[in-house]
């Protein structure tokens, strides 16, 4: 596949942990894609910690990625499995009885590549959190044959962390197509001195930095990322 045809197809979002600013490094991206003329939409296949609401299960993360996505899709593609509790993925599922499987992700995810130029998908906390006892988020990565991009948090450990995640999704065989760095401590010192090193360390394209905001706006924070740019969009 070139880098073209990933482009248009989507990309898998990880992050070196969970709190990191995956959601919104993935809602910034959808809408700096959509400025590229893209039909983009959002997919988070597993979320934990839901609310109860009049239409159902409803997670906070997969909710900011279907605000940041044209068309707009149906809250059930975007996030096929809705789990009450605020725990790991495979906990939260036992907690609701049932076990996480791929046939429902890869439907869901089909139908939204049907009505979209690219499906952002984020993933669970870190690369290495696994969804189920036979189900790690490398499976729906390779299944989808989608190339990943890795969110760093900047703060004290990044580096190592950011290097470990790295070379942990090239071992498993996949591609890397770039990192965003995300401001997450305010108040970290050396921070533009930690992220010149992440950027010689890793060895990747940079697609951006996404300043420390009170209360973030993906729709302003599009304007700090550069993903790459389409030939042609239909």
């Amino acid at each position: 596949m070139t880098p073209d045809s990933h482009a248009r197809t989507g990309y898998y979002v990880t992050g070196t942990d969970t709190g990191v600013g995956k959601s919104l490094a993935s809602a910034s991206l959808l809408h700096a894609l959509r400025a590229q003329g893209l039909r983009a939409v959002g997919m988070k296949p597993v979320a934990s910690g839901c609310a109860v609401t009049v239409d159902g299960l409803r997670n906070e993360d997969a909710l900011l990625l279907r605000e940041a996505s044209h068309p707009t899709p149906a809250y059930d593609d975007v996030n096929p499995y809705a789990l009450l509790q605020p725990l790991a993925p495979e906990l939260a599922a036992a907690e609701a009885g049932i076990t996480l499987s791929l046939a429902p992700i890869l439907a869901a995810h089909a139908r939204l590549a049907a009505q979209a130029d690219t499906v952002v998908v984020e993933g669970v906390g870190g690369w290495a959190a696994p969804l189920a006892a036979d189900l790690q988020q490398v499976d729906i990565v390779r299944a989808l044959d989608l190339p990943v991009v890795l969110v760093v948090g900047l703060r004290l450990g990044c580096i190592s962390h950011a290097r470990l995640t790295a070379r942990a999704i090239l071992a498993d065989g996949r591609q890397l197509a770039g990192w965003i760095a995300s401001d997450i401590d305010p108040a970290m010192a050396c921070a533009d001195e930690n992220f010149a090193l992440l950027q010689h360390w890793l060895a990747l394209p940079c697609w951006g930095r996404l300043p420390f905001r009170d209360s973030p706006d993906p729709r302003e924070l599009a304007a700090f990322l550069r993903p790459p740019t389409p030939a042609a969009t239909r």
